[in-house]
């Protein structure tokens, strides 16, 4: 029996929804997102986008994954990181997440996002690629896999961690990041930011024992 506080959508019903509306509908079933702004450039002018589609993929090595539009449209971050092979993540804070979705706009390429909105484009230490001055967060990456899906023509880029610039105090000894601490903003569907705060930190899961709190004994 279908529970009545619970709406269905078929597949037929999905593919029936107005384009925009179903758009809206599938973005947010992934949930929260991280909010990130990558950078790039071309060697002359400096490129900055929003986006929520970065994940982990692996420690060892250090690796980040994004997914990115298709490829039917000038695109100049991919454009870039093909041409230059590195770029950069920067954590969106809850302060200026105006300015970050600002850069989802569609400038021209003669435009960049950073005199558009405001952010402050940052070099460091002689990496080519721009980071973002109001960032907490911010990692310098080089591509190491571009691959585009079949299933829908969007382009999976595989980053290796260069470099990691975190807010001073931001880090615990055990390598864990306060997020909170750091202010950061995260993203529902497209166009919606939040404010995430901790529920808990719980110790590792075994099958033998209940699950406890971080810190403390089983």
């Amino acid at each position: 029996m279908t529970d009545p506080s619970i709406r269905h959508y078929s597949s037929a019903a999905i593919n029936e929804l107005e384009k925009q509306t179903r758009t809206n509908l599938i973005n947010c079933l992934s949930g929260y997102k991280g909010a990130n702004l990558v950078g790039t450039t071309d060697g002359k002018r400096n490129n900055l986008a929003i986006i929520s589609s970065v994940f982990h993929v692996g420690a060892h090595p250090p690796l980040q994954g994004m997914l990115l539009r298709p490829h039917t449209v000038p695109r100049q971050t991919l454009e870039n990181i093909r041409e230059t092979g590195v770029y950069t993540i920067n954590a969106v804070s809850a302060g200026w997440t105006d300015k970050a979705h600002q850069t989802s706009a569609r400038y021209d390429e003669h435009t960049s996002e950073f005199d558009a909105t405001g952010l402050t484009p940052l070099k460091e230490d002689g990496f080519a690629a721009p980071f973002v001055a109001q960032s907490p967060l911010r990692m310098a990456m080089a591509a190491e896999e571009i691959t585009t899906l079949q299933c829908n023509q969007t382009v999976l880029v595989i980053g290796r961690v260069l470099d990691i610039y975190v807010m001073e105090g931001a880090t615990g000894e055990d390598g864990q990041l306060d997020l909170e601490k750091m202010n950061l903003a995260c993203i529902s569907g497209l166009d919606t930011y939040h404010r995430a705060e901790p529920i808990a930190r719980y110790a590792y899961a075994k099958p033998d024992k209940p699950v406890t709190l971080a810190g403390k004994n089983a």
